[in-house]
């Protein structure tokens, strides 16, 4: 027998039940939620990973932007935040205070504090935070609600991993690299007030697994199948020309092994757009389940709300024989 993979060692792990626990690990969902009181939910999550971007202060923000997205993908507010930090001595203390102020400026725009945190040496710099939110209980919104008919939406364009791929190769283009920053340094705050106000009824955001990823977990635990429109999905710029030039994370190869037997294309879609679908997100966008006749409502909120990328990409259809269908 050979060694333990990663997911037998996390299925030894034990369950905890607790009639507060609104949500917990069975959906692999965006945080946890426990009810304080009839009124109050606390939504908890914490995310940390190594520098996407050369600038420490933009990284700052992006890394902040990417744990707080958590929080706004269940419909929460944030409240609350503190860092986690990986450094190593090699590096100017400069860098970390230029990653600390771009993450605390970022968390002060979303409306919470930094409280403080934890750091550790390490041989490479990691950055991130664990937040807390608050929500109502009956207002929290999970991977698990989509029902069959319903739209799916999304509210960033893909391709932040491939071009931040290219950048260590000095292959993407100043068009590409201040898009991908932009979108990755934004908050999905507004994104999530538009979706409450219209009555989402599941939501993921998306991030290390890939749109079609983190549209399988919501799939599962919805107990549905998502079918896409590859051309209606959003890109960012260059990130389509990257692909078919290999500039692809060695995240996205994994995200579809992952998915093996999940997945079924159009036998025309190339494999640069699928390498997009699996392409690894850093503070990716909402993908939000919304009933037909809301879905034209949460577009016109988004686009008031200055979210403008957003598209209608899918729809939610009784479970099939595969979790997901993109066609062309």
């Amino acid at each position: 027998m050979g060694p333990a993979t990663l997911s037998q060692v996390l299925r030894q792990l034990p369950v905890y039940e607790d009639a507060n626990l609104l949500v917990g690990p069975h959906n692999s969902d965006d945080a946890a939620v426990y009810k304080i009181s009839e009124e109050v939910a606390l939504i908890q999550t914490l995310d940390f990973f190594t520098p996407v971007v050369d600038d420490p202060y933009v990284f700052g923000q992006i890394a902040a932007a990417n744990a707080l997205s958590d929080v706004y993908a269940m419909g929460g507010r944030p409240l609350l935040a503190l860092n986690i930090v990986c450094f190593p001595n090699c590096l100017p203390v400069d860098v970390l205070g230029q990653t600390l102020k771009g993450g605390a400026e970022k968390v002060k725009e979303a409306g919470a504090i930094i409280a403080g945190g934890h750091t550790v040496q390490d041989d490479e710099p990691k950055y991130g935070l664990s937040v807390v939110g608050l929500a109502h209980p009956l207002e929290v919104i999970t991977n698990a609600g989509a029902k069959a008919g319903d739209l799916l939406i999304l509210t960033k364009p893909l391709g932040t991993g491939i071009i931040c791929t290219a950048l260590k190769a000095q292959m993407a283009s100043r068009e590409a690299y201040s898009a991908a920053v932009n979108s990755m340094a934004a908050l999905n705050d507004r994104a999530s007030f538009a979706m409450k106000e219209a009555g989402a009824t599941a939501c993921t955001d998306i991030t290390g697994f890939g749109l079609l990823g983190h549209a399988a977990e919501m799939a599962r635990a919805s107990k549905v199948s998502l079918i896409f429109y590859l051309a209606e999905i959003p890109l960012l710029p260059q990130a389509l020309e990257l692909a078919a030039m290999g500039l692809v994370p060695g995240g996205a190869y994994n995200n579809r092994e992952f998915l093996n037997g999940e997945v079924f294309f159009d036998p025309e879609i190339t494999p640069e757009y699928r390498a997009i679908l699996f392409d690894p997100q850093t503070s990716g966008g909402l993908l939000i389940a919304v009933g037909e006749e809301k879905a034209d409502v949460l577009l016109k909120s988004l686009a008031e709300q200055g979210i403008r990328e957003a598209r209608l990409i899918g729809r939610a259809v009784p479970r099939e024989s595969t979790l997901i269908k993109v066609e062309k």
